[in-house]
């Protein structure tokens, strides 16, 4: 179906996910080896997922932080319901400290 007449398709725009999770006290380094087997994953297999960085709160160490940006719905979720996002949730679930709190942000505007 076309747009009616005076009127543009809005544009495809970019996704951002922000994930906060916290994790058990004395648990941070299990957390992180297990991040990293999922980073690594991303970095050689999901062409679709562009950004996806793990950070650590300075104030807290136990709070954690990834940050992932996707063009688009579609690659979004070809990184959710991936297999390794399913071995990622089981191997760090149980070091959690509650749920993770996850958003995802439309692109407005900005620099790149």
């Amino acid at each position: 179906m076309l747009p009616a007449r005076g009127y543009s398709t809005p544009p495809i725009r970019m996704l951002t996910v922000v994930a906060k999770l916290k994790v058990q006290p004395g648990k941070e380094a299990e957390f992180e080896r297990a991040c990293r087997v999922m980073i690594e994953h991303v970095k050689t297999a999901e062409a679709t997922t562009l950004t996806y960085v793990l950070h650590r709160a300075r104030k807290d160490p136990t709070t954690f932080l990834f940050y992932e940006r996707y063009p688009d719905r579609a690659g979004l979720d070809a990184h959710a319901q991936s297999p390794q996002m399913a071995t990622l949730f089981s191997a760090i679930g149980p070091l959690l400290d509650g749920p993770p709190v996850i958003e995802t942000y439309e692109e407005i505007d900005g620099k790149r």
